[in-house]
């Protein structure tokens, strides 16, 4: 497999030696949403940034950021594709398919499972490795606030990101003390996979209402979340599902 800085097809070994100094940081799902909102803080603090996802969109504009163009679902993930010392791996494909108990379709449901829960460990596989020899690595995935909360017609992604949170414990006490894990659980989000629930005032603001802090959630929101959690200054952090949601899992207002 080869990857790309922008469209321009290179090989990771073409890269190495500008890389040497920097912090390395694995976006997989960055084309898009949260994933790109962290690509783009990461590349604020002059990080370097690989791309795992099916399409980069944002070549022009973010000309630096070298893409590994795969289907988490589908493709197998080569280790040789990825940087040699991993500092952060943020997994950010996720799915909201919303529906009432009688419309569950079986095969749905493994859809969902396997993009949420088969391909982080398939990232975190090919990245083991690489996360090891940076000797103080930190690997951030996404939850969601109905895990918690138990809300009506989101059966399938709670399922499946409850078993996110499951991983994310799991993995925090198989990979310590060298690679830490951790799991953001956002509430609803601004973000082109919520687009159909915020396709109009009346629904942005009926949205922002069932939250104490009276608003939707940005993609900066999260992103700031995230790179916290994958950077040095949450050093002593693992193991934890932190809530970015304004507020609804904890209080009531």
């Amino acid at each position: 497999m080869r990857c790309r800085t922008g469209w321009i097809s290179v090989s990771m070994q073409e890269v190495a030696s500008v890389r040497m100094s920097q912090k390395n940081y694995v976006v997989v799902g960055g084309s898009h949403g949260i994933g790109l909102g962290i690509v783009k803080r990461l590349i604020r603090s002059a990080a370097a940034v690989t791309v795992v996802s099916r399409t980069w969109e944002f070549a022009s504009s973010l000309p630096d950021v070298i893409h590994v163009p795969a289907d988490v679902t589908t493709d197998t993930m080569d280790p040789g594709c990825l940087p040699d010392s991993i500092d952060g791996l943020a997994y950010c494909p996720g799915s909201i398919h919303l529906g009432p108990v009688r419309g569950l379709k079986p095969d749905a449901m493994i859809r969902d499972y396997e993009l949420n829960v088969v391909g982080a460990v398939k990232c975190l596989q090919a990245s083991l490795v690489a996360m090891k020899a940076s000797g103080n690595s930190s690997m951030v995935m996404f939850s969601t606030v109905a895990v918690t909360q138990g809300l009506a017609m989101h059966s399938s992604v709670a399922a499946a990101k409850g078993a996110v949170e499951g991983l994310t414990r799991a993995f925090a006490a198989e990979l310590a003390p060298k690679i830490r894990v951790n799991c953001i659980a956002p509430s609803l989000t601004d973000t082109p996979l919520a687009e159909r629930l915020l396709s109009s005032d009346e629904k942005r603001h009926a949205m922002a209402q069932r939250h104490p802090l009276q608003r939707v959630g940005s993609v900066d929101d999260v992103a700031a979340m995230a790179e916290f959690l994958l950077t040095d200054v949450s050093s002593w952090i693992t193991g934890q599902v932190m809530a970015v949601d304004g507020g609804m899992s904890r209080i009531r207002s």
